[in-house]
């Protein structure tokens, strides 16, 4: 228990120390009115035949400014790295790409394990392409999962991974999504801190919470543990007339997220940092439109 609470003061004194190093860039913010916010996609959105280095040239002309890859995949870490290295493209981040399927809430204890081998692997993988984060959907619940037996099993699984993310200063990131769980940012708040560790927090999906909620409440309510954030669009208007999935069904700025009110309340916790893109993604033309439609997203600051 000592050296899991050294581990946790270092931990604690290690952001503190990023904390101060970053205020010029939240200064920045604050003197500009408005997040410093660096653009990012996910790898799989670029859609075509291109090698892994022509992936990462494309997005690097076009303007974006990192992406994110799925971990545990199947790219060679050699062919990773130079792609990298040869753009100047950085990857922010990884998503832990088995969360759906082998889940941290499952029954299953052997299921459970093989949830958490891949984290352990995602949070390796972070580490080698020089990311910060891992993103993670952590609990999922069901008719044969209760909301109590998700958080608890969840929590349970995160905390063996919670050593190995120490060791390699590598955050898990929670991301909301519509998966019965976690459905207020007071609670999303909580568990968050119940881990007591400043290697957890939240990865905010702007656009994920607009069927049941404001994005620039659930800003404002986690605060400075917002870490990270998705961008996608959603319509209420869809949702009503098609179903839920249905309102995903526009582009960003042409949907019911109201882009000045988020952009404020990210100011308000003095935000800056990462925004990846989370939507269909296409050929060069379609990924200058999301570059362009993140752009006019990002430039406005107001209630």
């Amino acid at each position: 228990m000592t050296d899991r609470l050294n581990r946790r003061t270092f931990l604690k004194t290690s952001a503190a120390i990023a904390a101060i190093a970053g205020t010029g860039q939240q200064l920045l913010a604050a003197d500009s009115g408005k997040p410093q916010l660096k653009k990012a996609v996910k790898l799989g959105m670029v859609q075509g035949n291109q090698s892994l280095l022509e992936k990462f040239q494309l997005l690097k002309e076009i303007g974006f400014d990192g992406v994110e890859m799925n971990s545990p995949n199947k790219f060679d870490t050699a062919e990773v790295l130079a792609a990298r290295d040869e753009t100047g493209l950085p990857i922010h981040g990884v998503v832990d790409s088995v969360h759906w399927r082998q889940t941290l809430s499952d029954p299953n204890p052997d299921v459970r394990q093989q949830g958490l081998d891949g984290l352990l692997t995602a949070l390796r993988d972070a580490k080698a392409y020089g990311a910060t984060s891992v993103l993670l959907v952590p609990a999922v619940v069901g008719k044969t999962v209760s909301y109590g037996d998700a958080y608890r099993r969840s929590q349970a699984e995160i905390l063996k991974a919670l050593p190995l993310a120490e060791e390699l200063n590598i955050r898990i990131l929670f991301e909301n999504v519509w998966n019965n769980f976690l459905l207020s940012p007071v609670e999303m708040a909580r568990y968050i801190d119940e881990f007591d560790s400043p290697l957890i927090g939240a990865y905010f999906d702007v656009g994920n919470v607009v069927r049941y909620g404001w994005p620039e409440h659930w800003i404002t309510e986690l605060g400075d543990r917002v870490a990270k954030l998705d961008i996608k669009e959603y319509s209420r208007e869809l949702q009503n007339e098609r179903g839920p999935r249905a309102g995903f069904g526009v582009e960003i700025g042409e949907g019911d997220c109201d882009w000045p009110a988020v952009m404020q309340a990210l100011a308000d916790i003095g935000y800056s940092g990462w925004a990846t893109a989370e939507v269909r993604g296409g050929d060069e033309s379609r990924l200058r439109d999301i570059a362009a439609r993140m752009d006019r997203a990002f430039s406005v600051v107001g209630a």
